[in-house]
């Protein structure tokens, strides 16, 4: 008792998905194999995901085992991947009404598998082992549908919901606390070899199939509608709508990706 009270004071995110685990296993038995493999028989949040992740994206052409040992050096290597992945769990659980326990994002959600299976690549690409960086890359759009390349930079407290078709481009720039939906793209426009791909500010919601395209700026706690192709930079704390986007009011909210309020009413303009 005294040991789950010290982890739960040090690390709240990996204490509630134990008991979590725990309370499922009583819940429907026929998981118990699955929870405990993926939770309970490991010491930390970080064990557990580096297993998660090797379990997912191994293959023929590469072992679990190995990438399981990929997963835990890049761990060891870089404490902000951990940080980033608690704040990404906080962040589906607050932001999705189908998130009801922290556990979900860890066991079921590929939009946060694939975030934390890019981050390892991201990690791989810093490291100079850009051909194993591209190997992850390759695993996670073929087991998740999203294609990432892992030299893109992602902040911390991201949400991607359904995240299916998402493709975020070698110079994106994504910052903390974004949420976008399914079949969004920040891409490139042209062939050029240079800096080429969105920069999305802190706080940005992206609507289900925008595309933002090209080196733009994207304002911080700004709003994309579904549907929206984005061509021109877009201000802070305004809503874009329409082919090719358009500022069509406010963003509606002090903080739209955590509201994820989609809809065009008269706040917004």
């Amino acid at each position: 008792m005294e040991m789950r009270k010290t982890i739960a004071k040090i690390d709240p995110v990996w204490e509630r998905i134990t008991t979590e685990a725990l309370s499922a296993v009583k819940d429907e038995p026929l998981l118990g194999g699955m929870l405990h493999a993926c939770i309970l028989h490991h010491e930390d949040l970080e064990s557990a995901l580096a297993y998660r992740m090797a379990q997912k994206l191994a293959s023929a052409e590469m072992s679990e085992q190995l990438l399981r040992e990929i997963a835990d050096a890049a761990y060891r290597g870089d404490p902000s991947l951990s940080q980033k992945a608690r704040a990404d769990i906080v962040a589906v659980y607050e932001r999705d009404p189908a998130c009801h326990r922290f556990l979900q994002p860890l066991l079921f959600f590929k939009g946060f598998q694939a975030i934390q299976s890019y981050r390892i690549a991201n990690w791989l690409w810093t490291e100079g082992r850009k051909d194993l960086a591209y190997f992850v890359q390759m695993r996670v759009s073929e087991q998740f549908g999203v294609d990432i390349h892992p030299a893109a930079r992602i902040g911390k407290g991201v949400m991607i919901d359904h995240a299916h078709s998402i493709v975020i481009g070698e110079t994106a720039v994504v910052g903390d606390n974004v949420s976008m939906l399914h079949s969004v793209t920040l891409g490139g426009t042209g062939k050029q070899d240079d800096d080429r791909h969105p920069k999305i500010g802190d706080g940005v919601m992206i609507g289900a199939g925008a595309k933002v395209l090209g080196n733009i700026k994207v304002g911080a706690c700004s709003r994309i509608a579904a549907g929206s192709v984005v061509l021109q930079e877009v201000p802070p704390c305004k809503t874009v709508a329409g082919v090719p986007a358009k500022i069509v009011g406010t963003a509606g909210c002090d903080q739209p990706s955590t509201t994820m309020d989609q809809l065009l009413n008269d706040s917004a303009r």
